[in-house]
């Protein structure tokens, strides 16, 4: 029993078809909205130096085995 009284929105969207829904919105923004395109730009540009960084990073540093704890979780 839910204790709100309030109706949640649920469209019932999942997988791809909420994928699909996603791009669609983001579609309609940059064209509906100029500013929205230099925000989505500058959002993207941030994501992609971050996202660069962190695969440097971890070709420069990889994981070794002994970094690894507990290297049996289940005690198997």
């Amino acid at each position: 029993m839910s204790l709100d009284p309030r109706p949640r929105l649920n469209l019932g969207l999942r997988g791809s078809a909420a994928l699909f829904v996603a791009i669609a919105v983001v579609a309609i923004l940059l064209i509906a909205l100029p500013a929205y395109r230099l925000f989505f730009v500058i959002s993207v540009l941030i994501g992609v130096v971050i996202a660069g960084g962190l695969t440097l990073w971890h070709r420069l540093r990889p994981i070794k085995e002994e970094d690894v704890n507990p290297k049996r979780p289940l005690g198997l």
